[in-house]
């Protein structure tokens, strides 16, 4: 596997970096569990947790310059990247405040006794993270998994080896030990022969579907407890009672954060009949404001997708879903000239029968779907091979709550976009994955629940 840094906005290739051997992956993983069954992974958390908070320090000195990587290497809007780069330091600093009282002992009322649950790491972790949020993704499994005591083994998306070694460095400055986090560039055999492996005891992935079956099932053959967050299609409910303004800005910015490279992007905008017409009007006129551009440039909104193969996908999906019945009503080519841009797309009349229905579209381009009522746009949003995410607008809450309940996914939003935050739960259900990542659940999934029980 060839780990170079591309520059998506010109296509220019920036530095090639070199593969870790078998020799260097060996070290590394000896290095980890030699960690695990230190006094540094099943002493005192505080060492831990004193790591955590001056990481957290050092990203939010180091901003600009984090950023301006992240938007050279995959292509986000710098004011996107820098926003990125502060999240990062807030879950740092959020499991440095936290994670102690999350792993405390837990008391559990019984006739057998004194009992409660003890909260232990269970060792070793490979962590395998996507491009799209490229500080943001590793900071999910390192916090959590730092401060319960896992030491992690950690294969990066092959184009963003800068952010990859950078991460790595910050947590070495921070003062964690050898082995705590280690950032390997290898190929998915590698990692394979990792999760076989008798020292690793779990996995964490981010990414395609493809790559969460192929991760699932080695660390399944080999009885190894994984999380998975995969992709996502997720709906966008525009109802006939909202904030029509408000729902459009949302949903513009919904689509086309990130260059729609985003697992929780809105993707399918599912409107009420009596505001269809004036919803896709003025949704439209947002999407032919867009500037394309340079991402360090701050006056550009679309910036470039994360490389020519996204792309390329993105266009062969586009005039596949058109070729069978669906309307380009805005947009739907690649950009002329260097760079990996596409134009901001608007693809209405989806059928059933077009792949598009069930497709995840990882760029630019937004599928608008009109219903009559309530029901319709649940069954339309459940009629899906996804479940993370989702969004619905509407100035009745209490109608808001209840479409949320009937929605099938991991996470509802009503009126705001899909988001993310160190002390909420992030992950779906169906083919979006398993698993929570951030907040109080996404610490206790790789930790060993262990109940003690005192008989009176």
């Amino acid at each position: 596997m060839s780990y170079q840094t591309i520059n998506p906005a010109s296509n220019k290739l920036i530095k090639s970096w070199p593969a870790h051997s078998a020799q260097q992956v060996g070290q590394a993983l000896t290095a980890a569990d030699n960690l695990f069954h230190s006094a540094w992974s099943k002493g005192p958390i505080q060492p831990r947790l004193q790591v955590l908070k001056k990481m957290a320090d050092l990203i939010d000195s180091r901003v600009e310059e984090l950023a301006k990587v992240a938007s050279t290497e995959m292509g986000k809007l710098i004011a996107q990247s820098r926003s990125e780069v502060k999240l990062c330091a807030q879950i740092a600093r959020y499991y440095a405040e936290n994670a102690g009282r999350f792993l405390a002992p837990t008391k559990y009322p019984t006739d057998l006794g004194e009992a409660w649950v003890e909260n232990h790491p269970i060792g070793v972790l490979v962590a395998v993270e996507p491009w799209n949020f490229p500080y943001y993704q590793l900071m999910r499994v390192l916090a959590p998994n730092l401060a319960a005591g896992n030491p992690v083994l950690a294969k990066h998306a092959a184009n963003v080896p800068h952010c990859a070694t950078l991460f790595e460095a910050l947590v070495k400055e921070a003062g964690a030990p050898e082995g705590a986090w280690t950032n390997l560039f290898v190929s998915n055999e590698q990692i394979a022969d990792l999760i076989a492996d008798d020292r690793v005891k779990g996995a964490a992935l981010t990414g395609s579907e493809r790559a969460g079956s192929a991760v699932a099932q080695q660390a399944g053959k080999y009885l190894k407890k994984t999380t998975l967050e995969l992709g996502g299609n997720d709906v966008f409910m525009v109802l006939d009672d909202c904030d029509l303004d408000k729902a459009v800005a949302a949903g513009v910015g919904a689509r086309l954060s990130n260059c729609g490279q985003v697992c929780t992007a809105a993707k399918r905008f599912i409107i009420h009949e009596k505001v269809a017409d004036a919803f896709l009007e003025k949704f439209t006129q947002a999407f032919r404001e867009v500037k394309i551009g340079d991402p360090l440039d701050e006056s550009t909104t679309l910036g470039p997708l994360s490389s020519a193969s996204a792309r390329d996908t993105l266009v062969k999906q586009v005039d596949e879903a058109v070729a069978r019945g669906a309307k380009l009503h805005l947009g739907g080519k690649a950009v002329a000239g260097e760079g990996c841009f596409y134009e901001p797309t608007i693809l209405t009349g989806i059928t059933h029968d077009n792949p598009a229905w069930f497709e995840e579209f990882f760029g630019p381009v937004a599928q608008v779907y009109v219903v009559k009522n309530d029901d319709d746009a649940v069954a339309l949003a459940n009629d899906s091979h996804y479940g993370l995410g989702g969004a619905v607008f509407t100035n009745n809450i209490e109608r808001g709550k209840t479409l949320a309940s009937r929605i099938e996914t991991g996470m509802v939003y009503i009126n705001s976009a899909s988001n993310t935050a160190a002390e909420l739960p992030f992950g779906g259900v169906k083919r979006s994955g398993y698993g929570r990542e951030l907040s109080d659940l996404g610490i206790k999934e790789f930790v060993n629940q262990k109940l003690v029980v005192v008989s009176q």
